[in-house]
């Protein structure tokens, strides 16, 4: 894979959880992979702080001197899941001690208390925090989680949007840059809008009852889901040597501590669960890929710092820090109407998707990677659904093996021949969803038709594994065509029965590769769903 930091990022090919380069023998476990992966990224280097929105001060005061720290504590015996937010404000040359507290999703409480000096604002802020976590606040980098009381939750700062350079006189003045017109034609400048949204991010996170007050986007810490997954090895231990209720309950707490979620007035669940423990490993790599995404965003942001005048446009930025080049597809070329009525014959009745638009995709090394497969034989053009909320993860770092990935046809990357299939596990952002079209390099494929989890390559003198379905587009219907200079097979045919494979398991077949670099990124495909 590329630099460390990525590892850790996650998403759906076909509805399973993939990671970069499986070629190595016998991957470590996910949940030590992809935390080590997290760790690897060295200490969080925190920017600006902003003021609490719900104190009087947000918009005249500012957080002095980085005194600022969001708490959380859940309890699923007790049915608590609560916040404590505590900040040292200074504002209009007075400063202040500021405490919010309550339960997660809801206002809550709040204290403000005012000092003429910054020592007793300060003092205020290290007993309280001492009074919740039995931490000193100057141990904060060894923080130790204690029963009963609250625990730090990892978050990063803000930067500046503006930059500030020293003059020739010796003060500190704000340059107001030039930006640059944006280069981008208007379908990829909404395109790169949406795959970077913070409001999509918002509604992901959401959706998976994540608190978004205690982990907002921008200050997404790789520590804190980290973390996570170092509880959800705990879960796992605990299941596999059969503890009790009790210890699930204090070990459920402990992982909705690490990991704030939003459950309204509703008690927290107990993970007990396989089923739950493979939700909460989805959600850690969606939210991990997210916290990706942010981190380019970043990136690019600290590149604008360093230009003092003119800089390039914002979605310019972000489409460079994609290391990807997106082009454009012209609606009446030939290629555009061969993908439409793919998509057309293979959609079901219910969800019918509609191109808004199409663009070629090649990513920066992957056509080097897939070199490796010209000898073999035997490619199609196959679907892949997904998260729109892990897209730019997608673009940046391709479709990923997860060591810990599983589901009907083992632990590989899952791809479909009908768009019906791949559908399944789009999830969309105002009714926009993405979807990509990749060559797969299938080889020698070796047929089942019952589940088998166990797969983590294909078996010997094989290149790839098909899960028959009881239906297939019609074969007699495909047509071929040359992506450079090698025969790739395109389905056009509606779905038709398979009466040879009338009693598989699987009603729609599912394509699976076991070494990442058989496949490669053709197209990306903008659907209203």
């Amino acid at each position: 894979m590329a630099p460390k930091r990525r590892a850790a990022s996650a998403v759906r090919a076909g509805g399973k959880k993939v990671k970069e380069e499986p070629d190595a023998p016998e991957p470590k476990d996910a949940f030590t992979s992809a935390k080590e992966a997290l760790l690897a990224a060295g200490p969080q280097v925190n920017g600006a702080r902003k003021v609490d929105e719900h104190c009087p001060l947000s918009s005249s005061g500012e957080v002095y001197e980085g005194y600022d720290c969001t708490l959380n504590q859940t309890n699923v015996g007790h049915n608590n899941n609560k916040f404590y937010i505590i900040q040292v404000i200074e504002a209009n040359n007075k400063y202040y001690s500021w405490n919010r507290w309550g339960r997660v999703g809801e206002v809550g409480q709040s204290k403000l208390n005012g000092f003429d000096k910054s020592d007793g604002a300060v003092k205020d802020f290290e007993k309280k925090f001492k009074d919740k976590t039995k931490n000193n606040w100057s141990d904060r980098t060894t923080f130790v989680s204690h029963a009963g009381k609250y625990t730090l939750i990892e978050v990063d700062g803000e930067q500046d949007a503006e930059v500030k350079v020293d003059s020739a006189e010796g003060r500190t003045v704000t340059v107001t840059k030039n930006v640059l017109p944006c280069t981008l034609d208007n379908a990829t400048k909404e395109l790169i809008q949406l795959i970077f949204s913070n409001d999509m991010f918002k509604e992901a996170m959401e959706c998976m009852n994540l608190d978004i007050k205690k982990m907002p986007l921008g200050k997404l810490s790789k520590l804190q889901i980290a973390k996570g997954f170092e509880v959800l090895e705990e879960i796992e231990a605990a299941m596999n040597q059969k503890s009790g209720k009790a210890r699930l309950e204090e070990l459920s707490s402990k992982f909705f501590t690490t990991v704030p979620h939003n459950f309204g007035r509703s008690r927290p669940p107990t993970i007990d669960k396989k089923e739950i423990v493979e939700e909460k490993k989805e959600m850690l790599m969606v939210l991990a890929d997210i916290e990706l995404a942010q981190t380019l965003k970043s990136e690019t942001e600290k590149a604008r710092e360093e230009m003092i005048e003119t800089v390039p446009h914002p979605l310019d930025q972000d489409y460079s820090s994609l290391k990807c080049r997106l082009t454009l597809m012209d609606h009446d070329t030939e290629i555009f109407k061969n993908i439409e009525k793919y998509l057309k014959a293979t959609s079901d009745g219910y969800r019918k998707p509609k191109i808004v638009n199409v663009w070629e995709v090649d990513r920066e090394t992957e056509g080097e990677r897939f070199s490796k497969n010209d000898s073999m034989e035997n490619r199609r053009l196959l679907w892949h659904g997904t998260n729109i909320a892990v897209v730019a993860a997608i673009l940046r770092s391709g479709l990923r093996i997860m060591p810990h990935s599983g589901g009907r046809v083992g632990r590989g990357i899952y791809f479909a021949s009908e768009n019906s299939k791949s559908a399944c596990y789009v999830r969309t952002s105002k009714n926009t969803g993405v979807m990509f079209l990749s060559e797969v390099a299938l080889g020698k494929e070796y047929t089942i038709t019952k589940d088998d989890s166990s797969l983590k390559k294909a078996p010997a003198g094989y290149d790839s594994v098909v899960a028959r379905g009881s239906i297939e587009p019609d074969p007699t219907e495909d047509i071929v065509i040359t992506l450079d200079g090698r025969r790739v097979s395109v389905p056009q045919g509606k779905p038709v029965h398979q009466p040879q494979f009338s009693d598989s398991y699987f009603s729609n077949s599912e394509y699976l590769i076991y070494k990442e670099s058989q496949c490669r990124l053709r197209y990306l495909l903008a659907l209203n769903m």
